[in-house]
């Protein structure tokens, strides 16, 4: 039995889910090896070879016999590789570049640092206030950006849903896990709702394993919380 042409490798995390959404939108077949992050295992030296940033996700295109890194060049590959999810015509091509670099340049860095400070550097003994309201600021204004750009529209980009919305989804969903505000919304939240009831995303947030913390305001937090800041205890540096 051949392989698939794509092999993944991803974890848990709001990046690690956008090509599985892709995947599973797509209906492209796949194989998956998850990277243990307790184990170190994106540091390896096998997985450098593949992703010298030592992060995820990163897959490996077997028909064209390389790797590629980074979950926005993933999701530009898969969509030209299988012409999915990203239209043709140049305008609304660029439009959807634009968002997606809206997401890696401000939603994830900001949303992510608000993440870090409350869920891993302040439960290991750094608690900076200063800090955790800077990023909560400005995620709050980049979800009142997304708001204002999807007054009228059902999606981000070019009229269609496209790997903007994929790249944006997991980040801008996991408000709930930044603790940042979405009161006031409500065209994000009608996004939010026509995402939530797409199948394939459902699918794909539980793949490689579902993380219901980051989503679901009435999930149980608290043991994985624990976890989660255990597990990234040494990226906190001590005084």
């Amino acid at each position: 039995m051949s392989q698939p042409d794509i092999h993944l490798y991803t974890a848990a995390t709001m990046n690690g889910y956008k090509p599985v959404i892709f995947l599973e939108e797509a209906g492209v077949p796949y194989d998956l090896t998850f990277v243990d992050f307790s184990k170190n295992e994106q540091k390896a030296p096998d997985y450098l070879k593949l992703n010298p940033n030592g992060k995820i996700p990163t897959i490996e295109d077997r028909s064209e016999r390389r790797a590629i890194f980074e979950s926005g060049a993933i999701l530009w590959h898969l969509a030209t590789k299988y012409g999915k999810f990203l239209p043709t015509e140049e305008v609304a091509k660029s439009e959807v570049m634009q968002w997606m670099f809206f997401q890696v340049g401000h939603v994830g860095p900001m949303m992510g640092q608000a993440m870090y400070f409350q869920h891993i550097a302040a439960p290991n003994g750094q608690v900076e206030p200063f800090s955790i309201k800077r990023y909560l600021d400005e995620s709050r204004r980049l979800l009142e950006v997304m708001n204002t750009r999807l007054e009228g529209r059902d999606w981000i980009a070019a009229d269609e849903y496209t790997i903007a919305d994929m790249m944006l989804y997991p980040w801008a969903r996991a408000y709930v896990w930044a603790r940042a505000s979405v009161d006031g919304l409500p065209h994000l939240k009608a996004w939010f709702d026509r995402i939530d009831k797409r199948p394939a995303v459902q699918k794909a947030l539980t793949i490689p394993k579902a993380n219901p913390q980051f989503w679901d305001e009435k999930a149980d937090a608290s043991i994985f919380a624990k976890e989660n800041a255990a597990r990234f205890s040494g990226d906190v540096k001590k005084s």
